[in-house]
């Protein structure tokens, strides 16, 4: 029996070491330190974050499978089958080969910017899938989204799960939905959206008693250390998520347990007990909301699906 074919792979963005500098650099030294968090990721954060899905605190990813398996024909209906299938932020590529089944897809088209994680889960899916044309596109879609040629022209569905959009302030997402738009051809956006709920609830889903979610956040500190020959001491700091219900959003932090300096190739700043860094935002939506939001990004024909708690929404809407 023959081999099945290996995916194709575009590497669209090569790493720009002095950019690397210097947007850490300038996040390092504002008067409220902060790092991206896309630093978050890489081959161990890729790891953790696939852990953190299956800790029983996290629910929008259980959640979010189960709406999309109870709802399958109907979200085929919405989006159209035979389409180009673009997963954003692909990450294992697991929730996007559950609608394959449903959708049956055309090509599957796999982003993310861990690109080494990427190819290997990508590889995998293919021996799963062999008859599936796949691409891999390793890129930083939350700087610009541009598809390449290799893409197969709309109208496409895109696909982003698993709640990320709430990485994303209310106004880079509106900026971010209009580039999904575009990149729609025609189709369709397929998206999860984390609702707004309780505090407690929030609060354990992002700081989980095993401690992953802390390890996620501290892994951050190494990837760092490696990018700018820093010399953060994980063991200095500490994980803290919680819910700010003024701006509707989870802020995850990382806290200072000590007075301390940290050192970097040509710089450092010094570091007061309790001084924070701030590393991800998680935006919580009320289903009205996040509908405006695609209404004016230029979405219509609006569907939506929830879970009987109403804890976490799928929307469908039409470019």
């Amino acid at each position: 029996m023959p081999n099945p074919p290996a995916p194709a792979f575009l590497q669209l963005f090569e790493p720009d070491a002095a950019a690397v500098r210097d947007e850490l650099v300038q996040g390092l030294l504002a008067p409220h330190a902060h790092v991206a968090p896309k630093f978050l990721y890489g081959p161990l954060g890729s790891c953790l974050f696939d852990a953190i899905t299956l800790l029983d605190e996290y629910y929008p990813t259980r959640v979010e499978a189960s709406i999309l398996e109870a709802n399958a024909a109907a979200v085929a209906e919405a989006c159209g089958t035979a389409r180009p299938l673009v997963d954003l932020g692909a990450g294992n590529c697991a929730k996007a080969a559950g609608l394959f089944g449903a959708l049956q897809p055309s090509q599957y088209v796999a982003v993310d910017i861990s690109v080494e994680f990427l190819r290997q889960s990508l590889a995998r899916l293919q021996q799963a899938h062999p008859a599936l044309p796949m691409l891999g596109l390793g890129m930083d879609f939350s700087r610009a989204l541009t598809l390449p040629p290799a893409v197969l022209p709309g109208p496409r569905t895109l696909f982003y799960p698993g709640s990320s959009i709430g990485n994303f302030d209310p106004d880079e997402a509106l900026a971010f939905l209009r580039q999904v738009h575009a990149a729609c051809d025609g189709g369709k956006l397929l998206i999860g959206v984390d609702l707004v709920k309780d505090k407690a609830v929030l609060d354990a889903a992002y700081d989980d008693a095993l401690g992953v979610t802390a390890a996620f956040n501290l892994n951050l500190l190494r990837n760092v250390n490696a990018l700018l020959g820093a010399d953060f001491d994980p063991a200095q700091w500490q994980h803290v998520a919680a819910f700010e219900p003024v701006r509707s959003r989870i802020e995850m932090h990382l806290v200072a347990r000590s007075p301390q300096v940290v050192h970097w190739r040509g710089g450092e700043r010094r570091f007061e007990a309790g001084e924070r860094i701030h590393t991800e935002n998680s935006c919580k939506y009320r289903p009205d909301d996040f509908a405006a939001l695609l209404h004016d990004a230029g979405f219509r024909g609006t569907r939506l699906w929830t879970d009987e708690r109403r804890w976490f929404a799928v929307f469908v809407a039409s470019a």
